[in-house]
């Protein structure tokens, strides 16, 4: 079972899904994807949340991938509540 925290929303799930799935994404493919079904701006604005937390990272050119800490937390060996905000 995966466990979220208070910050995190539906669409979070399914942008972590969808990188899973397709490896990378950007908030324009994942928003034509059929399974995310959310805006382009508010994945958007989830990815650059869920950056700032670490699950998820931005190459660039609106580019992210999935990172070892958003596996753990799609297999359920992370506690997202845990995670702390990058502060930059």
């Amino acid at each position: 079972m995966r466990k979220s925290a208070d910050w995190m929303s539906i669409a979070d799930e399914r942008i972590l899904e969808a990188l899973e799935e397709k490896e990378s994404g950007t908030p324009t493919s994942l928003s034509q994807n059929e399974y995310v079904r959310f805006s382009r701006t508010h994945l958007h604005q989830r990815m650059k949340k869920l950056d700032r937390y670490g699950l998820i990272r931005f190459l660039g050119n609106g580019v992210y991938v999935l990172t070892d800490e958003g596996h753990q937390y799609l297999d359920g060996d992370l506690d997202a509540a845990e995670l702390e905000p990058d502060e930059d």
